[in-house]
């Protein structure tokens, strides 16, 4: 997309120091995800320090589209705080989120978004849609992605070798 803006990516040391460590609890919960036989992506919501939500894919196990990690971790930790916005809190996800994750973000007003693997087949930050920090957009985050990313790849492509 031309004119669409690239969002800003930080190295992990600069965003957190504790990235890795809520980024291993992502990958817990992306554990979670494969023992249930869904698509093994993890989410943890941190809020000053603490999580306060985590999700894992169970669009199968629920029946539901938009029970993507990401979308679980985010109504987890808007009851936790009871709030919808989410303006202080960091979002650890194991892959790129798609679309619907990044438009749910962006309406949560999460601070910052920390991510694993790449996903360049329905990325929604930097691989295939540019949907975070849009300049139309009402709404910016710090992003930051590669944290624990070979670990993050590596049990997706598994769980797909698998399935083959």
């Amino acid at each position: 997309m031309s004119g669409s803006p690239k969002p800003r990516i930080a190295s992990p040391s600069v965003v957190i120091a504790n990235a890795e460590i809520f980024m291993e609890e992502a990958l817990r919960c992306a554990q979670r995800a494969l023992e249930i036989g869904e698509v093994p992506v993890g989410a943890v919501v941190v809020y000053e320090g603490a999580v306060v939500g985590q999700g894992w894919n169970r669009n199968l196990a629920e029946n539901d589209p938009t029970a993507h990690a990401e979308i679980v971790a985010l109504r987890a930790a808007g009851r936790n705080l009871g709030n919808h916005r989410l303006g202080g809190c960091d979002l650890f996800v194991t892959i790129e989120p798609c679309a619907m994750c990044a438009g749910a973000m962006i309406h949560a007003r999460i601070r910052r978004l920390i991510f694993g693997a790449d996903d360049p087949k329905a990325g929604a930050v930097h691989s295939v849609l540019p949907v975070l920090n849009h300049t139309q957009l009402n709404h910016r985050m710090e992003v930051c992605s590669g944290v624990l990313a070979g670990r993050s790849a590596e049990i997706l492509q598994e769980f797909f070798k698998q399935r083959r």
